[in-house]
């Protein structure tokens, strides 16, 4: 959990609960600040069903596994198996980033994107947050649910099949776009 001062996205600082600053926000916020680049992401990783979560392993050796992901009541959510590696993984060690499947073929419409970020795990006796989530994926029972706080989002495109665009978002700052050729 984070607590957020401040009265926009691009002043706030972001402080969670163990005093970090800048640990994220919720899926929510970012698409407030950048709706064009929010909906963007949600599109790419509606466009198919699994995807490529990435965590760490107890060594600190990365570990990639699949993953279904959902937006929810602005929130992005993470939903696993009970005892899944990449669960236990994210309860030792929070931090992530997920990689949408970037289809079939080389052309990746509407671009390459990224989240990173921190899991939170949703505990067992939350109730009423478990069932509105399992309301609406209706996922097999017992589950790992997970919310997000998001550091990072970037995309990566090509414009006018010669330049190389990469637009990049992080709490507390407006997105910043990079183009090359």
């Amino acid at each position: 959990m984070s607590t957020r001062t401040g009265t926009n996205m691009n002043t706030d600082t972001t402080t969670d609960t163990d005093g970090r600053k800048d640990a994220g926000v919720a899926w929510g916020e970012f698409a407030a600040a950048e709706p064009g680049l929010a909906r963007t992401v949600e599109e790419r990783f509606a466009a198919y069903t699994h995807h490529v979560l990435a965590t760490l392993r107890k060594d600190g050796s990365p570990r990639t596994s699949g993953l279904e992901v959902r937006f929810l009541n602005g929130e992005l959510w993470f939903g696993m198996m009970p005892g899944s590696m990449k669960a236990l993984d994210l309860r030792r060690d929070p931090r992530f980033s997920l990689q949408a499947n970037p289809g079939e073929g080389t052309t990746m419409g509407g671009g390459d994107v990224r989240i990173a970020g921190r899991a939170v795990e949703v505990p067992e006796d939350d109730t009423e947050t478990r069932a509105r989530y399992a309301e609406e994926v209706e996922p097999p029972q017992p589950f790992h649910l997970f919310r997000t706080e998001v550091t990072e989002v970037v995309r990566t495109s090509v414009e006018d099949e010669k330049y190389l665009v990469v637009q990049v978002w992080k709490p507390g700052a407006p997105v910043r776009t990079l183009q090359r050729t």
